[in-house]
This record gives C-alpha cells, sequence and structure tokens, in this order.
C-alpha cells in the first residue's frame, strides 16, 4: 500500500470514529469529523497501488 492510500485509510477511520462520537457527545469541532471523512476517502481513492 501507498503511504497516500494509508494515509487516507487512517483518516477516513479516524473521521468515521469521530463522527460515530459526534452522534453521541457534544464537543468542540465535531464538524471536522465529516472534513476528515472527505479528506480520507478522497486520498485513499487516489493513493493508488505502487507497481
Amino acid at each position: 500500500m501507498t503511504p497516500v492510500r494509508t494515509a487516507g485509510v487512517l483518516v477516513t477511520v479516524l473521521g468515521a470514529v469521530g463522527y460515530a462520537l459526534a452522534v453521541t457527545v457534544a464537543y468542540p469541532g465535531r464538524a471536522f469529523t465529516v472534513t476528515a471523512l472527505m479528506v480520507g476517502l478522497t486520498l485513499w481513492a487516489v493513493g493508488g497501488e505502487s507497481s
């Protein structure tokens, strides 16, 4: 896995966990979880596989 794809997977997972917490508990900065999901999915998609 390329470093970009690895970062994308990591950011996506962290964003999903943050979003799940934001549904149950209000905390400052919870709106950034949606941004983290979008950025993570984009990095995951463009990361590609090394040949």
